[in-house]
């Protein structure tokens, strides 16, 4: 029986290659986005051998973008988006006027008319959502002040980038197109667009922040974590499919705001677990659809012009969104943030692209140069990314050097983002690596019995907590080698291991074992299979949570003791959510 199985080839083909091409980057020390890159690139039609469908490969990078901006919602409250609108309305609108002047510049000089540069020069002007939120986080970059910016910046983008493809057909013969309305109705047309978008941010900000949280705990009194799970997509899923349709808004931007509404609930933490799995795999064949795009006879064909480009890309964003936040009188490392982040282009160039080619307006020459200028940029991002990171370290080494203190208020507390963290100087001390609810317990005893303390923590809510307490901490991944390192384990005399994820623990404790292998490390586990994995790691003594209880109900009705279990169990556990960090 013959099967039609397009949909499942892009997933195996897209996936498998991504995580071959992906690996082998890794190993040779540069992004993995590489990999992922090149995974398209082979599975496109521009390469011999097999050829993917392109269509359903974008409507899945679609699902990776919505679960991304849904995520990011989760960690972006009201507050943070209103905290930096002084400059990210003002700063991205500046930005994408700077860029799209400097594509119409170089339209100009390829003889283009004002039509093609005008949608040229738009689609050289918005950053990709997918490489910047990624580029944060990767970077522990989403909760300082520029990725809070960077973040409220992506939201103006998004936001102008609408009402452009609203608009682009009513300007139409203005600008030299195939035909459009009459330009009576732009006006009309304008104020439908706005109020639209007006109509979806009430709805969202008052009723959505009051329903979505409602649903999802009435759904954790069910207790079934797989309930809990399918909630937390249809929600995103939902919310983002529904704004596009009914409001005419992204998908982007529609996910980010049901994941801003729910982002002050106690859920919000439980539900950024649960999506993270789906998260990171549609995020990569995000990549991987972008990689199918890419002719590589542009690069023989019109160099020159591609080389133009990618230099309002890479050197004309960057110096336009550095000169526009150090107007606004922001810290030097925020402005570098911002700056490296927005040197690329994606989902909203190509979108941008295909229309304008619809209308008339962009040569296909056009839509070719932007997509080679996207995947160059996009692999090119990381290193320009890095160069200005050691930049900012470097200016604030020599501030600090001059006047012994850092260039402004706010960067002492930043240099930690551009630069490895600061090495305690805590001895004989106890390491706790995450500072959930077990991680707190621990913590708390350890302190009445006089025993020196330093946490490594993620969470920037929970970091200012303990900072406002006298505790020490560490902010950042324990599973990062700079982070683990500035603990001291040389010194140290126990690490505690308390975040849930068994492969986040295994890298923090071989890494641990390996730096001090007199180390006394205690970890936690949720499957038996988690606790075998965490042995052979080195950890001196696992703990699951769930053993014990069943361990502590026996003793005190029988005294009994429950056998060790066979390595070769795995199965999960029945409860809702696993305990948070």
């Amino acid at each position: 029986m013959v099967h039609e199985t397009p949909l499942i080839a892009i997933i195996v083909g897209g996936l498998g290659c991504a995580f071959v091409l992906g690996a082998i980057a890794t190993r040779l020390c540069i992004s993995p986005l590489v990999g992922y890159l090149l995974a398209g690139v082979i599975l496109g039609p521009f390469t011999p051998g097999f050829v993917a469908d392109q269509h359903l490969a974008s409507q899945l990078a679609e699902i990776g973008v919505i679960l991304l901006m849904f995520g990011v919602g989760l960690h972006f409250s009201l507050s943070d988006l209103m905290s930096v609108k002084l400059i990210a309305i003002p700063g991205a609108l500046a930005q994408i006027g700077v860029a799209t002047l400097m594509g119409m510049g170089l339209a100009r000089l390829m003889g283009w008319g004002l039509g093609a540069g005008l949608v040229f020069g738009l689609a050289l002007s918005v950053a990709s959502t997918v490489v910047l939120l990624r580029t944060l986080q990767e970077r522990r970059l989403m909760e300082t002040q520029g990725g809070k910016i960077a973040i409220g910046w992506l939201v103006v983008e998004d936001m102008a980038m609408v009402l452009a493809l609203v608009l682009l057909p009513a300007l139409g013969d203005l600008l030299g197109g195939m035909g459009s309305p009459p330009l009576s109705q732009l006006a009309l047309t304008l104020a439908l667009t706005l109020g639209k978008v007006a109509l979806f941010v009430a709805l969202m900000l008052v009723g959505g922040r009051r329903l979505i949280p409602w649903v999802l705990h009435r759904v954790t009194q069910t207790g079934s974590r797989e309930l809990f799970r399918l909630a937390v997509l249809a929600v995103a899923l939902g919310v983002a499919f529904g704004a596009a349709e009914l409001f005419g808004v992204s998908f982007a931007l529609g996910a980010f705001f049901a994941g801003m509404t729910l982002a002050e609930s106690p859920l919000a933490h439980e539900a950024a677990e649960e999506s993270l799995p789906l998260r990171d795999a549609f995020a990569v064949l995000f990549f991987v659809s972008v990689g199918m795009l890419f002719d590589w006879h542009i690069l023989i064909d019109h160099p020159l012009p591609l080389l133009g480009t990618l230099a309002i890309i890479l050197v004309g964003k960057v110096v336009a969104a550095y000169v526009l936040v150090r107007a606004f009188r922001h810290s030097v490392p925020t402005a570098l943030t911002i700056a490296g982040g927005l040197a690329q282009i994606g989902e909203f160039s190509f979108i941008l692209a295909a229309f304008g080619v619809d209308l008339g307006l962009l040569p296909p020459t056009g839509q070719s140069l932007i997509l080679a200028g996207a995947i160059l940029s996009i692999l090119l991002n990381p290193l320009v990314f890095i160069g200005l990171q050691r930049l900012a370290a470097q200016r604030q080494r020599k501030a600090a050097t001059a006047t012994g203190e850092a260039e402004t208020a706010e960067a002492p507390a930043k240099v930690k983002t551009f630069s490895a963290p600061e090495p305690t100087a805590l001895t004989d001390h106890a390491i706790i690596i995450g500072y959930g609810r077990v991680g707190r317990l621990v913590g708390e005893a350890l302190r009445q019995d006089g025993t020196p303390v330093l946490v490594v923590e993620e969470d920037n809510g929970i970091l200012e907590q303990l900072r406002g307490a006298g505790q020490e901490v560490i902010a950042g991944n324990a599973a990062q080698p700079d982070v683990l390192a500035a603990a001291n384990l040389d010194g140290a005399r126990w690490l505690f291991v308390a975040v849930p994820n068994s492969f986040e623990a295994g890298q923090v404790v071989a890494q641990a074992r390996k730096r001090n292998p007199h180390l006394d490390i205690i970890a936690r586990a949720h499957t038996d299979a988690a606790v075998d994995h965490l042995r052979q790691h080195g950890a001196s003594l696992v703990i699951m949570g769930e053993r014990e209880i069943a361990q502590a109900m026996l003793s005190h009705t029988h005294g009994l003791r429950i056998p060790d279990p066979a390595p070769s169990r795995t199965d999960p556990p029945d409860g809702l959510v696993a305990e948070a960090v």
